[in-house]
């Protein structure tokens, strides 16, 4: 079975916390472009502000929810990067509003390091 690999960019915190290890859940808008994820797969994530900073990490697992509250709730906030499910939540929706993720749903993807 050949695993895909798919193309994302992060600020440049949340991509220092996923190249050090220390977020292993990035969480995203379950969209036309996160339904082609599978386990297996591989994520290129580049810092956006320097395009030549990357990191590869592999998909270990995926988990689908409506809501990013219910998300967060489920799991440890550091797992996100985060210090609270409280700030986790400011952060996430500056990016996506309530009404996107009532639209799309939401995706947590755990990742390793390859």
């Amino acid at each position: 079975m050949s695993s895909s690999i798919h193309q994302m960019k992060l600020s440049k915190v949340p991509f220092e916390k996923i190249a050090n290890g220390s977020k292993v859940i990035e969480s995203r808008l379950f969209d036309d472009k996160r339904k082609l994820i599978n386990v297996g797969d591989r994520i290129e994530f580049t810092q956006s502000d320097d395009s030549s900073k990357k990191v590869n990490m592999k998909v270990k697992a995926l988990y689908r929810y409506a809501t990013f509250p219910e998300l967060f709730s489920d799991f440890l906030p550091t797992y996100f990067g985060g210090e609270s499910k409280e700030l986790l939540l400011i952060e996430i929706e500056q990016l996506y509003s309530k009404e996107e993720q009532i639209k799309f749903g939401v995706l947590g993807i755990k990742i390793e390091k390859e």
